[in-house]
């Protein structure tokens, strides 16, 4: 039962967002708003706890969040510390050549990954065992 109601959400979930994504400012208000509701209805939850106040829901939200990973995703970003880590310039930092090369190396990648998959299908054709022999 439980499958059944993941499943249709799942599904609806995904049509709604190929619909809404055709429409980003439709896309964008929805999601704003929902998101806002959201918090607002956690917010007005927790005030129900009087213990959930200043610094222990300080602490309960950072044992929440940080053992996740969370706290650092979410306030700085995957992209952002990768770029760091990379020693990467911002998008908007960047020179046209600088970017054009990078485009032309992805297209190099995907040449080099296109040839790799060739190899690899030969490699299993010509070593699987012929499916007439017994």
């Amino acid at each position: 039962m439980f499958r059944k109601i993941v499943k249709f959400f799942d599904k609806f979930e995904d049509s709604v967002r190929a619909r809404l994504s055709h429409r980003p400012i439709l896309y964008a208000f929805i999601g704003g708003t929902g998101v806002v509701l959201f918090w607002k209805g956690v917010w007005e939850t927790a005030e129900y706890f009087p213990v959930l106040t200043g610094l222990p829901s300080v602490l309960l939200g950072l044992l929440l969040i940080l053992p996740t990973g969370l706290f650092v995703s979410f306030f700085i970003g995957d992209n952002i510390i990768l770029s760091g880590y990379k020693k990467e310039k911002k998008m908007i930092d960047r020179t046209e050549s600088e970017l054009l090369h990078e485009i032309d190396a992805m297209g190099d990648m995907a040449k080099r990954i296109e040839r790799i998959e060739a190899v690899v299908k030969n490699i299993e054709y010509n070593t699987l065992p012929a499916r007439h022999e017994k």
